[in-house]
């Protein structure tokens, strides 16, 4: 009978160590209305705005839009564009927000390569952040991942947002 006790037991834990195992597998994002996909690393991150034929705008947010916001946008830009004029055009849009301060740039390689521009400003009286992944697809495609948050919930969720840049892929 304790036999029968302790491998029932054992089954029991077995079955929640696999559910927990499934439970902490990444989402994958894929839609027919998108010609890419990419990971989401943890539950929390919900879409806000599904792509639709009319539109391709893809947006999620990080429990609530107060703690981190995701939009991702396709630019086409001319064949000889250098991504650091692309950087340069999206900085000029963002100067405009109250304290805005420019960060610094990097380099960064997953599925595609880019660069990354961070910004500060602040929004509502908090100090806030932004972390945009320029990622070239082709000669003429550049996909823009613009995470926005506080500064210290985009810092801390900082671990993600590469993971979902490292992962975003054109489908083939």
């Amino acid at each position: 009978m304790k036999r029968q006790k302790q491998a029932f037991l054992f089954s029991i834990a077995l079955t929640l160590a696999f559910a927990a195992a499934l439970f902490a597998q990444d989402q994958k994002f894929t839609d027919p209305n998108v010609d890419y996909s990419f990971d989401l690393p943890d539950a929390k991150w919900k879409m806000t705005v599904k792509p639709s034929a009319t539109s391709p705008n893809v947006e999620y947010v990080y429990g609530d839009r107060s703690q981190g916001h995701l939009e991702i946008r396709r630019l086409n830009v001319a064949k000889d564009a250098i991504l650091t004029d692309v950087i340069r055009d999206e900085e000029q849009k963002q100067q405009f927000r109250p304290g805005f301060v420019a960060g610094k740039k990097e380099s960064f390689a997953g599925h595609l390569r880019g660069e990354i521009f961070n910004f500060e400003y602040v929004a509502a009286g908090r100090s806030m952040s932004g972390r945009f992944y320029l990622l070239r697809a082709n000669p003429t495609t550049v996909y823009v991942l613009r995470f926005n948050g506080p500064n210290n919930a985009l810092r801390s969720i900082q671990n993600q947002t590469d993971s979902i840049a490292r992962t975003f892929a054109v489908k083939p």
